[in-house]
Order: C-alpha cells, then sequence, then structure tokens
C-alpha cells in the first residue's frame, strides 16, 4: 500500500493505514531522531509519539501534500526538546551507529577499520557539541536530504534562521574535526 492510500485509509479510521506508514517511515524516522538525541531508546519513544499523535491528528493533515515532511517535522521537534531537556552529550557508548558509519565502505582492512573507528567516535563527539537545533538542522539536510525550504518547512523557521543554524552547524563541526582531519 502506498503512503496516499494509508493516509485515505486511516482517515477513515482503518488502523492498518497506520501499519502502512510506520512500514513506509518507522527505521529514517528512528535514526533522525536518534542522530539529534543520542539515545536509541529514547529516538524509539519520540518516534511511537509522534505515530501516536499522527494517528490522533489525522484529520489535520492535508492529503494534497506528502506524509513525510509532516510526520518528520514532528519527529524532529520532538527530538530537539528532548534533547534541549537532557541538556548533556550524546551517548558514545560502542555499537552505536553514526553518519560516518552510514557512508563508510563496507569492506575496509583492519587499519582502515581502526581509523574508521576513531573518525566515528570523533563526528559523534563533534555532533554531540552542536546546538540541538544546529544537530536538527544537519541530519535533516545530510541524512534525510531535505533542501533548506523543506527545512524550514518542517522546523517552522525561516529559510534564512536555517541557513544560519546550517552554516554555524558545518562551521563548528570543521573546528572539532579539524584536528582528526590535520592527523590523517
Amino acid at each position: 500500500m502506498d503512503e496516499r492510500e494509508a493516509v485515505m485509509r486511516l482517515k477513515v479510521g482503518d488502523i492498518g493505514g497506520l501499519s502502512a506508514l510506520v512500514r513506509l517511515y518507522q527505521e529514517k524516522a528512528i535514526w533522525s531522531a536518534y542522530l539529534v538525541v543520542g539515545d536509541p531508546r529514547l529516538a524509539e519513544d519520540i518516534v511511537q509519539a509522534a505515530f501516536v499523535r499522527a494517528y490522533e491528528r489525522i484529520q489535520q493533515f492535508d492529503d494534497a501534500r506528502p506524509f513525510g515532511p509532516w510526520f518528520v517535522r514532528m519527529v524532529i521537534n520532538d527530538a530537539v526538546k528532548a534533547a534541549q531537556r537532557r541538556k548533556r552529550e550524546v551517548s558514545l557508548e560502542a555499537g552505536e551507529l553514526s553518519l560516518a558509519e552510514l557512508l563508510s565502505d563496507g569492506n575496509p582492512g583492519p587499519a582502515a577499520q581502526i581509523e574508521e573507528a576513531d573518525f566515528r567516535l570523533a563526528v559523534r563527539k563533534a555532533l554531540g557539541c552542536l546546538a540541538p537545533h544546529q544537530r536538527a538542522a544537519i541530519v535533516m539536510r545530510y541524512f534525510l536530504e531535505m533542501s533548506e525550504d523543506e527545512i524550514a518547512d518542517a522546523m517552522l523557521s525561516a529559510r534564512g534562521t536555517v541557513k544560519s543554524r546550517l552554516h554555524r552547524a558545518r562551521q563548528r563541526l570543521r573546528a572539532l574535526l579539524r584536528p582528526l582531519a590535520d592527523g590523517r
């Protein structure tokens, strides 16, 4: 079942529409929330709550528009709020994936694996040093591949605000990762 059909079924009270939307968006939504809050369990809770809210508010949804951006806006906004409430650094527990890991070569050699692990840790620490709104903007731009206009819509911000957040976040990441790049 495609997104539009799932939304229409949900609007007429068929809960099967929600399960189809969960299949379509759950994984990407959890990753997005995780990249903002840094806690996999919290990310899952945020996404679960967002799906419940989407179900409760589906009548408010304009079905002429795509569901994804509307839903992602809820997830990202909730993740930013949760990150602000926590006011602590992102978890760096072993075994969690990062943006760098998503982009890495699947079969690196042992030396490359050690270097990649160091890089993943540095990227994770650097992301954790960003303000939650900056982290959210980076996640939406580079993980979700959203345009600045889509991010502005999702964050209920002006395009200039999004550009500023992205610019400052990239500058901060560059400064934080410079020692690692100089060492390569």
